[in-house]
């Protein structure tokens, strides 16, 4: 069975995110002063060959975990779908 696996990777919380505040600044300063906490993170949309969907994210996870996302300074969000 073939799933879609939707990965989305933010810099962790308290970390910082220069991405962010530079869009944060810009926002403001193209009058959009009520934009704040502004992160900047990925989305990695992949397909994944496996048996069950439990099988799919677990997976998944070792990609996040060996390559997709920095687990020092990255959490990751998964949503594993049938294709």
């Amino acid at each position: 069975m073939t799933f879609r696996v939707h990965v989305r990777v933010m810099p962790r919380t308290g970390l910082l995110d220069p991405q962010g505040q530079a869009v944060e600044h810009a926002l403001a300063a193209l009058g959009f002063e009520e934009a704040g906490a502004v992160r900047v993170g990925r989305a990695i949309e992949l397909d994944v060959d496996a048996g069950s969907k439990d099988e799919a994210e677990a997976r998944a996870r070792l990609m996040c975990d060996k390559l997709l996302a920095n687990p020092v300074t990255e959490d990751y969000l998964l949503d594993v779908e049938e294709d």
